[in-house]
């Protein structure tokens, strides 16, 4: 009986240690602390509560634990619901939702999207918070992948135009 129960034990733990990483979302406050002591990108999933696709992002692309794992070690996450109410602080400065009739926006939203508003957008930001692209649309674990190790690398440094064009 004692054999079956250290069994039994060890199988559940092993389940526990082989359970898949979740990404650990941080909220841009957070995340620009966090940035302060160990500077990394930034990821931010800019997102709608009623967004289907959004959703289903969070349900496939982020729930892949190759994904997660990679994520959460070069990467800040960052979750932003583009209509939330309340004000935001950054810095000095203090940013609010804007109603504009039906749907409203967060203007962090506008300015993490340079105000192309659609959803899910996904903003790569590097180590001092400047834009190094704003990407709409659904992606794929494998798309994603792909996006993710091109930043971290800085390939897209290679391709900047050397006089600004």
């Amino acid at each position: 009986m004692i054999r079956l129960v250290l069994v039994f034990t060890a199988v559940i733990m092993g389940l526990n240690i082989n359970a898949q990483e979740e990404i650990r979302w941080y909220t841009l406050q957070e995340a620009i602390e966090q940035n302060s002591k160990e500077p990394r990108k930034f990821m931010v999933d800019v997102y709608t509560d009623w967004c289907g696709w959004c959703k289903r992002m969070d349900a496939t692309t982020f729930s892949d634990g190759a994904i997660a794992s990679y994520v959460n070690t070069h990467f800040y996450p960052v979750k932003f619901n583009a209509e939330m109410k309340d004000s935001l602080t950054l810095g000095d400065r203090t940013y609010y939702f804007i109603d504009n009739g039906r749907r409203g926006y967060h203007e962090v939203a506008a300015i993490l999207t340079k105000g192309r508003l659609s959803y899910p957008t996904i903003v790569y930001l590097d180590e001092e918070l400047r834009h190094i692209s704003v990407e709409p649309g659904y992606k794929t674990a494998a798309q994603l992948t792909e996006k993710l190790i091109y930043y971290k690398e800085e390939k897209y440094k290679a391709q900047q135009d050397p006089i600004g064009m």
